[in-house]
């Protein structure tokens, strides 16, 4: 295997993501190459802070469409947290366009009485995709490590892979469609169970390779 391209667009906890990967034996580069990003195995984009300034680092560095051509090739692709929401149409968190390439809207949990927002902390997934590569040999309900305030709310509830409950609310916690997968959680703060996913999407993308 090559390199997994890290996207950077000052946005991200690039330092965790890639202590995550390393730990399970990828070779991660931290890059906004466009360049880097058609010639990575696999690419990971990784997001810390808001919406707005996030959607418009990645069109100030011209990373959109190369973001969007790395999907298209087929080539395995993990967003994590605010990296996933990116992804959508629009945000409740701001007005910037999001990158459209998942339909839908991300939007603001409800308030409701003792309900914390943002989620932060563990909770346990519901797979709605259980064959899933990513998941696979996780026990049923894994909890994982959530900090957000905004979920994601996909116009086709098939690319749901999994959910989390906070509150009365149950939304979306991760997406897949074909090689695009994205996580709502923080797997790289998700002790061995998260470590277990980014080594899931390692192999995934050694497999691609062969």
């Amino acid at each position: 295997m090559g390199f997994i391209a890290v996207i950077d667009y000052d946005m991200g906890n690039l330092h965790s993501a890639c202590k995550g990967l390393e730990k399970v034996g990828a070779n991660p580069k931290v890059t906004h190459s466009p360049v880097d990003l058609a010639a990575a195995d696999g690419v990971v984009l990784p997001g810390v802070g808001s919406f707005d300034p996030a959607v418009k680092q990645l069109r100030d560095r011209q990373l959109v469409e190369p973001i969007k051509a790395a999907i298209a090739s087929g080539k395995p692709f993990l967003g994590i947290c605010l990296g996933l929401q990116i992804l959508f149409d629009e945000s409740e968190e701001g007005t910037e366009p999001g990158l459209g390439i998942i339909p839908g809207k991300v939007r603001r949990f409800q308030s409701e009485p003792g309900l914390t927002i943002p989620h932060m902390g563990w909770n346990g997934l519901d797979f709605t995709q259980n064959n899933l590569p990513l998941w696979q040999e996780l026990p049923p309900n894994p909890y994982v490590y959530f900090v957000h305030s905004y979920y994601v709310d996909p116009s086709d509830p098939q690319v749901r892979a999994a959910t989390v409950t906070h509150g009365q609310q149950t939304v979306t916690a991760a997406i897949a469609k074909d090689n695009l997968m994205a996580v709502q959680f923080h797997p790289e703060k998700s002790a061995d169970l998260g470590l277990k996913i980014l080594a899931n999407f390692v192999q995934l993308v050694k497999s691609s390779q062969c």
